[in-house]
């Protein structure tokens, strides 16, 4: 596997394993409609947390978060917007952020709630 692939596998399991730590329920990982990929469905007080995770080996190009694009949010929007159908919910939605940044031997991890708006 490409070393690239890795490090994105490696982050989004650290993402699971942060919104576990801060009492998040994970629903979906990787949930997919037709382009889009959701990384991470969580819930946490009412709340379903649409997770997306980047996660780079530095910030040399730029903050992780950076490299969500409004493509990206609009397909994401859409895959939500069916997985809320399909499983016929009633409940707040909200679009969040997690930028990893690898340090060495550790890593940077940030969340950002209301990271963007669908409209």
């Amino acid at each position: 596997m490409a070393q690239h692939n890795e490090l994105g596998k490696k982050g989004e399991q650290l993402a699971v394993d942060f919104l576990l730590k801060n009492n998040y329920n994970v629903i979906e990982r990787n949930y997919r409609f037709e382009k889009a990929e959701v990384d991470i469905i969580a819930e946490k007080e009412g709340v379903l947390a649409i997770v997306e995770v980047k996660t780079r080996s530095s910030l040399d190009f730029g903050n992780p978060q950076d490299f969500v694009k409004p493509k990206q949010i609009k397909n994401l929007v859409k895959a939500v917007d069916e997985y809320v159908t399909e499983n016929d919910l009633d409940i707040e939605v909200r679009f969040d952020i997690i930028a990893i940044v690898k340090k060495g031997n550790h890593y940077d991890i940030e969340h950002l709630e209301n990271a963007f708006y669908h409209f």
